[in-house]
């Protein structure tokens, strides 16, 4: 078995993250979301993956390289502009070869993991196995129809009137012969390839398509709020490690995680807080539900429910929450005390907060 991830789209509602670098890469507990996601196709047994990308091939291949870190082979299948799931499998039949495969959408996180899911393919003998999980509003999802046994009786994109409320969330496990069904569509009303018309030609032609339902937290990580909750939805499994220094004028409370060569002085921690290395963090209170990249610098700050990210600077700003700091930003204060923001900054920004 292979493993497929696409990470070609372009996160138009990241920006203005994804300005400066792939969704894929924005980190969740100082671990990139791409990272997470091929850790867990690794867990499968599974060593040989693809990944599809686009604009962003270089930042992608610098960071994961060919693999040999993570315990993989990675080849970069290059799609020159999105042109829909389906036509990523267009890019990747000569890699795929006839092998059954895992195709993993590269800005979904499952923390708990798709072992169950592959599993179910593997002794079910099905011809494509689908992860689905209900939601609140199906309108807005790719949608799956099941029958007593669990078998999907059909598939439709963002159905006006759904019949249940199972979507696909991203994950879907194929026999070689879903290439035979991606041949056989055409481009959709808006230009694309859609998996789920491949999805739906295996069904009408009574192949043997199932579906998994996966009870463990799903995020499609694609809005600054769904980075957020996911990224305090894995702080709650943070088990405490200080591999860096705190002096005996801070204090840490509940699980915090410091990394090696950073320091802590004069501070105070509240976890679940994840902070990375180099980084020093003096006169400051932190957390909890937050994530310090690498290499910043927390000087009488206040930081909660937020991501910063690798080489940010925030000096003298207090009651920052929900916010998202890019790398190398600098956001500084004569004196923030006594309020409360909510920032959004992108790489190597500079936001001075005055007081009148």
């Amino acid at each position: 078995m292979k493993g497929l991830v696409l990470a070609g789209g372009t996160g138009t509602r990241l920006r203005p993250f994804s300005h400066t670098m792939p969704k894929q890469l924005i980190p969740i507990v100082n671990k990139p979301v791409l990272v997470h996601i091929l850790e867990d196709i690794r867990a499968q047994g599974i060593t040989e993956v693809g990944i599809v990308v686009g604009g962003y091939a270089g930042d992608i291949a610098a960071k994961l390289g060919d693999g040999s870190a993570l315990g993989l082979r990675i080849t970069y299948l290059h799609q020159d502009a999105p042109r829909g799931l389906a036509h990523c499998l267009v890019i990747a039949r000569e890699f795929l070869g006839d092998a059954d495969f895992v195709m993993y959408l590269g800005d979904n996180m499952l923390p708990q993991g798709i072992a169950d899911i592959v599993a179910d393919f593997r002794t079910g003998g099905a011809d494509a196995q689908l992860a689905v999980q209900p939601v609140d509003d199906p309108r807005a999802f790719g949608m799956a129809e099941l029958d007593d046994r669990q078998r999907v009786t059909r598939v439709v994109e963002k159905p006006a009137h759904p019949v249940g409320d199972l979507a696909l969330i991203g994950v879907y496990v194929f026999s070689p012969r879903v290439h035979e069904a991606v041949a056989a569509i055409v481009p959709s009303g808006r230009g694309e390839l859609e998996i789920s018309d491949a999805v739906q030609w295996l069904v009408a032609g009574g192949h043997d398509v199932r579906a998994s339902r996966y009870t463990g937290y799903w995020r499609d990580v694609g809005t600054v709020d769904d980075m957020l909750e996911c990224n305090r939805e894995l702080l709650r499994s943070l088990a405490p490690s200080v591999a860096g220094k705190a002096d005996e004028a801070s204090e840490l409370i509940g699980p915090v995680e410091i990394g090696a060569d950073s320091r802590v002085v004069n501070s105070r921690i509240t976890g679940p807080v994840s902070i990375g290395r180099g980084t020093v963090i003096e006169d400051s209170v932190v957390g909890p539900d937050t994530t310090i990249g690498d290499d910043c610098v927390l000087s009488g700050a206040g930081v909660s429910y937020s991501i910063v990210l690798d080489t940010a600077t925030i000096s003298g700003v207090g009651g920052l929450y929900g916010s998202v700091i890019g790398r190398g930003a600098l956001v500084a204060s004569a004196d923030g005390e006594g309020r409360r923001h909510r920032l959004m900054v992108g790489d190597h920004a500079s936001v001075h907060l005055l007081t009148s």
